[in-house]
């Protein structure tokens, strides 16, 4: 069955929230000197990031 549009909006706010979420951390981490921790925390911004962009685009939701 079909998720209605408002779950799929629902579902990609909360995707965009992990994602940058963790690209923060990332960003936070590089910040107070520490680039292997922000390096390898940058991988799973990354990861999510492309889950997030990939669900907008399967469920034509504008960027």
């Amino acid at each position: 069955m079909s998720k209605s549009r408002s779950k799929v909006v629902e579902e990609s706010k909360k995707k965009a929230l992990k994602a940058g979420a963790v690209a923060a951390g990332s960003v936070v981490l590089a910040a107070a000197g520490m680039p292997v921790l922000a390096t390898v925390a940058a991988v799973p911004a990354a990861v999510f990031g492309w889950q997030w962009w990939k669900h907008r685009a399967e469920n034509g939701i504008r960027f």
